[in-house]
């Protein structure tokens, strides 16, 4: 009896699930470039994230195109959407040189991790990766790295784990052969403890909107 209250339970509730969710259905003009399937949720059935560019021209000069990803559950053979985003993506000629720039989405340990990279300038890579988990009926941002990189000049890299709350902060600098002289600033390595007030919904995340103040520095960190 137990089984079977079990099985009909389950039944209900994708029943339920797949009338509140909307059919999958990718615009014609939309392009695919990444998919990756993983379990988000723990149920045991794995969900398929893609992200795609859309047809929406968000950068004007470079004329780059707005990504949107989505995650969707598979309900009785079908994909239904379960979350859709365009926060979360640079646009797609993002940077200087937007032919190299890097795009990887991968599943682990039921979360879902984005990591992109582009070139600010000529010798700049911004890196970012963040990591989501579904938690209390929610995606939620639960940890955050940022990197910015010199071709030989300095390393920067800030990072969060939201869960414990540890944020650790590298600078590093280096010689450079540039032609001309200059004082190398000494390395700045910091780790401390930030409670964030509340974990952040993936629905409500801004790329690079967020800071948070390094202790007994002038430093921030913004995410």
């Amino acid at each position: 009896m137990k089984h079977l209250f079990s099985f009909f339970t389950i039944t209900l509730f994708s029943v339920l699930q797949s009338q509140e969710l909307k059919d999958f259905i990718i615009p014609k003009r939309y392009e695919k470039i990444l998919e990756t399937k993983g379990d988000l949720d723990k149920d045991g059935k794995d969900e398929t994230v893609i992200i795609s560019n859309t047809d929406k021209i968000i950068n004007t000069i470079s004329k780059g195109l707005e990504r949107k990803l989505y995650i969707l559950k598979n309900i009785n053979g079908k994909l239904k959407v379960w979350q859709e985003n365009s926060n979360l993506l640079f646009d797609s000629k993002e940077g200087f040189y937007p032919e190299s720039n890097e795009l990887e989405l991968s599943i682990k340990n039921n979360c879902l991790i984005i990591f992109q990279s582009y070139f600010s300038n000529s010798r700049h890579t911004v890196t970012s990766k963040n990591t989501y988990r579904f938690q209390n009926g929610d995606f939620y941002l639960i940890g955050a790295l940022v990197k910015f990189d010199d071709t030989c000049e300095f390393n920067f890299s800030n990072e969060i784990n939201f869960s414990t709350g540890k944020v650790i902060i590298d600078d590093q600098y280096s010689e450079c052969d540039s032609g001309y002289e200059r004082e190398v600033p000494k390395n700045y390595y910091k780790e401390f403890i930030y409670k964030i007030p509340k974990l952040i919904k993936m629905s409500d995340y801004k790329m690079g909107k967020n800071e948070i103040k390094i202790p007994n520095s002038k430093k921030s960190f913004n995410f």
